[in-house]
């Protein structure tokens, strides 16, 4: 089994930003499993760091359900002191999720996990011309291999 370990990951941000997300566990019993990973920026609360769950399910029927999804918490702005000259320390206003969810028969190939994954990250990303498939790192391994990392 793949281990669990850091990523590494650019925002789109007009100056792109690192974010070193930090592997922060992993739940799992016979049929599912979460691994889950956070950003560790000093001054921020946890419920305000970046954070990367994966979640392996095998459905009854035998599908395996795999989930990729990316939280971006964003704060609200602190703004002034009131009248005693103390100002509240900021709260996270809301939180920016997104989830690519697979669905893959128990007859799919590594091939057409592959593929299929790649179809929907260019289309994604508007990529019009051909790019070799990404075949390394966590995500890759739980989609295209179905192998969570422990």
């Amino acid at each position: 089994m793949a281990q669990q370990a850091d990523i590494i990951a650019y925002d789109g941000a007009a100056t792109p930003v690192a974010h070193t997300l930090l592997a922060a566990g992993m739940n799992a019993d016979a049929s599912n499993s979460t691994a889950t990973w956070v950003e560790a920026i000093a001054g921020l609360p946890q419920e305000a760091q970046v954070r990367y769950t994966q979640i392996k399910q095998r459905l009854k029927s035998g599908v395996v359900r795999v989930t990729c999804r990316a939280e971006v918490p964003v704060m609200e702005s602190v703004s002034g002191v009131n009248s005693q000259g103390y100002t509240a320390a900021p709260k996270v206003a809301y939180v920016e999720r997104i989830e690519a969810v697979g669905y893959f028969a128990p007859r799919s190939t590594e091939t057409t996990r592959r593929l299929t994954e790649q179809l929907l990250i260019n289309i994604l990303q508007n990529v019009a011309t051909s790019v070799a498939p990404v075949t390394a790192g966590q995500p890759a391994t739980l989609v295209q291999k179905l192998i969570q990392v422990s």
